[in-house]
């Protein structure tokens, strides 16, 4: 289970999973039908306009791409992708560490979508195949909604990806008119648990922090970078009043909930004394995807139920 965790966390979410959002995309158009986008790496790529062959590289980018009403362009998938659940009538192009080239090449892609760039030399080849390859990895819920506005543009789809991001906004400061003017004092404090041996949580960077803060709390595992381990000591001292644990994920999926619930060095805590402990489905809280919105939803009814009945 740890060694999934960190396929999950350490590339597509850390790495993921995920490389910062530097704009959502430039545009022109050449005389082959193409037109010209920056992805977020900054990788200058040529996109046909109206893609029709399309393999996804990560479970966001599928959410994505559905979401968009682009599921029949979707020709494969990678084995973690499971939402929706017609995605898993598409063939799978292997995991995130060992995606199957031939198979990709055997699929004749005219767009292959990426959440990182741990595929490096893949993507070299396959550009070298004439196969476009366009990188996104969002690590914030605005570059979430970059992403969606990316992947439309390339699609050909930009008024569907704009009607979107417009739901998904709506949604978002539905929670933060209700967040935003707490006190300091009103703000409990939150631990997120990603896993459990070791124990980790999401700081800077990382989604889970921007979901705490965001939620109306503040991130017991706020001085961490990206997601990382996070000494049983320092919980304790720092006496969360709400734990969220993520399930779902793999082997043992609820084993973090179990631990967060009988662990008897954390049965001093406020969370723990006041019965403030949660789960929340895995996929939701660590793709960086349209649903990433709903675990947002979810944190804010956790930590401030007065606020969102």
């Amino acid at each position: 289970m740890r060694t999934l965790f960190k396929k999950w966390f350490l590339i597509p979410v850390v790495a993921s999973l995920l490389v910062t959002f530097g704009c959502s995309g430039g545009q022109g158009a050449t005389p082959t039908g193409t037109q010209t986008l920056t992805d977020q790496m900054g990788r200058t790529v040529a996109v046909p306009k109206a893609p029709q062959r399309i393999i996804s590289m990560s479970p966001a980018v599928t959410e994505i791409l559905y979401s968009l009403g682009l599921g029949e362009r979707v020709v494969a998938r990678t084995d973690f992708d499971d939402y929706p659940p017609e995605v898993k009538d598409k063939p799978s192009i292997g995991g995130f560490s060992d995606p199957n080239f031939e198979k990709i090449i055997s699929l004749s892609p005219d767009l292959v979508i990426a959440s990182n760039l741990q595929w490096k030399d893949i993507f070299t080849s396959l550009e070298e195949k004439g196969v476009a390859v366009l990188v996104i990895d969002p690590k914030t819920i605005d570059q979430v909604f970059d992403a969606i506005t990316l992947v439309g543009k390339a699609a050909g789809v930009s008024d569907k990806a704009a009607e979107v991001v417009k739901g998904l906004r709506t949604r978002v400061d539905a929670v933060t008119k209700k967040t935003s003017g707490l006190t300091a004092e009103q703000r409990p404090r939150v631990l997120t648990i990603i896993w459990h041996e070791p124990l980790m949580s999401g700081g800077q960077g990382t989604l889970h922090d921007e979901l705490i803060k965001t939620a109306g709390g503040v991130n017991v595992g706020g001085e961490l970078t990206g997601y990382a381990e996070i000494s049983l000591e320092a919980v304790v001292n720092a006496n969360p009043q709400v734990i969220i644990v993520g399930v779902g994920m793999g082997e043992g999926a609820d084993a973090p909930f179990k631990f967060a619930q009988n662990d008897e060095r954390l049965k001093g805590t406020d969370a723990r004394v006041n019965n403030r402990v949660y789960s929340i489905d895995s996929n939701l809280s660590d793709r960086p995807g349209p649903r990433v919105i709903d675990a947002l939803e979810q944190f804010a009814r956790l930590i401030h139920p007065e606020l969102f009945k």
